[in-house]
C-alpha cells in the first residue's frame, strides 16, 4: 500500500513538474518575431505611357484576351494545363505541404509500438552455478516521447515551414505569370514572321514585273541587259530571305512547343498560318508602382523566404537552451506467451528529462549567426527584387512608347517610299532615270515594310511583357 501510495506521489509530482513547463512553453519564444519589411516605393512611374489608365486588376488578371485573338486565347489554356515547368512548381508546393507536417507533427508526442520474444541460454562454463538454463521473452508494449517546446524551437519550425509553402505557392504563381507571358510572345513572334513573309511574296511580285520591265525595253533596244540582269539579282535576293525567315519561324514553333508540353507538328496544324499580328488596344491598366508589392508573386514569395529565414533564428537559437522531453515506456514481459496479457507482466517507466549543450566549441552560437546573414541576405534580395520589378515596368513602358514613336515613323517613311518608287518606274518608262533608281526604290519599299512588321511585332510583344512586369495573369493578395 505504502508502495502504491509513493508510486501515487510521484506521477503528481512529475505531471504537476510537466504542466509548469507546458504551460511557460506556451508563451515562450526565442528569436525575433518577423515583421514585413516597410518597402518604399516611387509615387508614381518615371516613364509617361500615353494611353496608361489606373489600375485594372481584371484587365490584367486575363490581359491576353485584348489581344482579340482565340487561337491566343486556346494556347494560353493549353500551356496552363500541360507545360512541365509549371507541372513542377506544383510538385514543389506538394513537397513544401509535406515539410510543413512533417515540422508540425514535432509539437506531439510519438508513440512507437514494440514487440518481440527473444530465446536464450545461459553458458555453462561461467561462474554461475545455474549454466546451461534456457529460458523464453515474450513482450508486448509501446515507447512514447514528447519533446515539450519550451523555447519554442517546434513552433519556429512550424512557422518556417509555413513561410516556405507559402512561398512555393507564389514561386508556382510567378512561374504561371512568365509562362502566359512567354506563350504570348513566342506565338506573336510567329505571326510578326508569317507577315514579314507576305510582305516579302509581294514585294516579289513587283520585282517580277521590274524584270519584266526591263526585258521589254531591252527587246526594244532602249536599255542595256545590265537592267535585266540587275532586275532578276534583286528578285533573287529577296527570294533568297523567305527561307530565313521560315527558319525564325521553325524555331520559334519549336519553342512554343516545349512551353506547350508538345510537339512541333501538334502546334503547327493547332495555330494554322495568318498574315496578321494581333495587336491590342492601346490603353495600359498600370496602376502605380506600390500596387507591384501585392501584384507580382515574385516580390510575395521574396517576402516570405525572409519570414523563413526569419524563423530559422529562432530554431538555432533554441540550441543554446536546455531541451525538455518527456518519455515512457510500457510493456507487457513473460517467459510464456499464455501470461503476456496478466496484469503481473506490467514493466513501466516513465519521467521527465532534459539535454543542454554546455560546450560545443562556439558551433551553435555559429549557426545562429548563419541564420541572421541568410535573413539579412533574404531582406537585400527582397529589395533587390522590388527595385527590379520597378525597373521592369518602366523598361517596359519605355520600349512600348518609342517603340509606338518609331511605327509612327516608319508609317510615313512607307507612304513616301511607295510615292517615290511609282514616280521613279514612270520617270524609268519614259526614260527620264536609270533602271538603278528603280531598283533602290524598290528595296527601300521592302525594308520599310518588313521594318514595320517588325516594329508592329515589337509593339505587340512590348504589351506582353509590360503586363508581365505588372505581374498580370497573377492572383492578387487582399490587403
Amino acid at each position: 500500500m505504502c508502495m502504491n501510495h509513493c508510486c501515487r506521489v510521484s506521477f503528481q509530482n512529475v505531471l504537476g513538474s510537466v504542466l509548469v513547463l507546458i504551460s511557460v512553453s506556451s508563451c515562450t519564444m526565442v528569436g525575433p518575431d518577423y515583421q514585413s519589411p516597410n518597402t518604399v516605393t516611387p509615387d508614381k512611374w518615371h516613364q509617361s505611357l500615353p494611353g496608361a489608365t489606373s489600375s485594372n486588376r481584371a484587365e490584367i488578371q486575363a490581359w491576353w484576351r485584348n489581344y482579340n485573338d482565340s487561337k491566343l486565347n486556346r494556347l494560353i489554356g493549353l500551356a496552363e494545363g500541360k507545360n512541365l515547368t509549371l507541372a513542377q512548381a506544383k510538385e514543389r508546393i506538394e513537397q513544401a505541404r509535406a515539410a510543413r507536417t512533417v515540422a508540425r507533427s514535432g509539437l506531439f508526442p510519438f508513440v512507437d509500438g514494440t514487440g518481440g520474444y527473444t530465446r536464450s541460454r545461459t553458458t555453462e562454463n561461467g561462474s554461475s552455478s545455474f549454466g546451461g538454463v534456457s529460458s523464453d521473452t515474450y513482450s508486448l508494449g509501446f515507447d512514447t516521447g514528447w519533446e515539450i517546446d519550451f523555447w519554442g524551437r517546434n513552433r519556429r519550425l512550424v512557422e518556417a515551414a509555413a513561410a516556405n509553402e507559402a512561398a512555393s505557392v507564389e514561386f508556382m504563381r510567378d512561374a504561371l505569370v512568365s509562362l502566359y507571358a512567354e506563350v504570348a510572345v513566342t506565338y506573336l513572334e510567329i505571326r510578326t514572321v508569317e507577315e514579314r513573309i507576305q510582305i516579302t511574296r509581294r514585294n516579289l511580285g513587283t520585282q517580277k514585273d521590274s524584270v519584266k520591265l526591263a526585258q521589254e525595253r531591252l527587246d526594244a533596244g532602249l536599255v542595256p541587259e545590265q537592267d535585266v540582269t540587275q532586275a532578276q539579282a534583286n528578285q533573287a535576293n529577296t527570294e533568297a530571305t523567305i527561307p530565313q525567315l521560315r527558319q525564325q519561324r521553325a524555331a520559334a514553333l519549336s519553342r512554343l512547343a516545349v512551353l506547350l508540353g508538345m510537339y512541333p507538328g501538334e502546334v503547327d496544324h493547332l495555330i494554322g498560318t495568318s498574315a496578321k499580328i494581333p495587336m491590342p488596344a492601346k490603353s495600359v491598366a498600370r496602376g502605380l508602382p506600390a500596387d507591384l508589392l501585392r501584384a507580382r508573386p515574385d516580390l510575395r514569395a521574396a517576402e516570405r523566404s525572409l519570414a523563413a529565414a526569419t524563423a530559422n533564428i529562432g530554431v538555432q537559437k533554441a540550441d543554446l537552451y536546455p531541451q525538455f522531453t518527456l518519455g515512457g515506456t510500457f510493456a507487457l514481459q513473460a517467459a510464456s506467451s499464455r501470461d503476456v496479457l496478466e496484469s503481473g507482466s506490467r514493466n513501466y517507466g516513465f519521467g521527465p528529462g532534459f539535454r543542454w549543450q554546455l560546450f560545443s566549441a562556439g558551433r551553435v552560437r555559429s549557426l545562429v549567426k548563419i541564420e541572421e546573414s541568410r535573413t539579412r541576405e533574404a531582406y537585400h534580395a527582397y529589395e533587390n527584387a522590388v527595385l527590379t520589378a520597378v525597373s521592369e515596368v518602366e523598361s517596359s513602358m519605355a520600349e512600348l512608347s518609342e517603340e509606338r514613336n518609331r511605327l509612327a515613323a516608319l508609317d510615313r517613311a512607307l507612304e513616301a517610299a511607295k510615292k517615290s518608287n511609282d514616280l521613279i518606274k514612270r520617270n524609268y518608262k519614259n526614260g527620264l532615270v536609270p533602271f538603278q533608281n528603280v531598283l533602290d526604290a524598290e528595296r527601300v519599299v521592302l525594308q520599310t515594310e518588313d521594318n514595320r512588321a517588325f516594329s508592329r511585332g515589337k509593339i505587340a510583344a512590348a504589351y506582353a511583357r509590360l503586363y508581365k512586369a505588372l505581374g498580370g495573369g497573377a492572383r492578387v493578395q487582399s490587403k
